[in-house]
């Protein structure tokens, strides 16, 4: 396997006995990653979108992290996902979503 140019986590709330608790899938958050993998190849990017358990940053959900920029964003929403990735294409962060430093 290529390694990819992007790579997009995306919290999908579940901890340990596959339960979703957290607000991000609560939010939604298969429907991100969904758009996440539509949108991304849209914007030329080699990417690959992974859903993960818990980021532990359930007051920020819906939570993403780019790599290898390591972007932590929160308060995702579709909206927010076009302005990343339109951000991204200059290997810029969109700075109202940033939830770490």
């Amino acid at each position: 396997m290529k390694k990819p140019e992007i790579h997009i986590l995306v919290c999908n709330s579940y901890r340990i006995g596959a339960e979703p608790k957290g607000g991000c899938n609560k939010k939604h958050a298969p429907e991100i990653i969904n758009y996440l993998m539509e949108e991304a190849p849209a914007h030329g990017f080699d990417a690959v979108i992974s859903s993960t358990g818990c980021l532990n940053v359930c007051s920020q959900s819906i939570v993403i992290v780019v790599h290898p920029h390591n972007f932590w964003y929160g308060a995702i929403n579709e909206e927010a996902v076009d302005e990343i990735l339109e951000a991204l294409e200059e290997g810029k962060a969109v700075e109202k979503y940033l939830i770490c430093d």
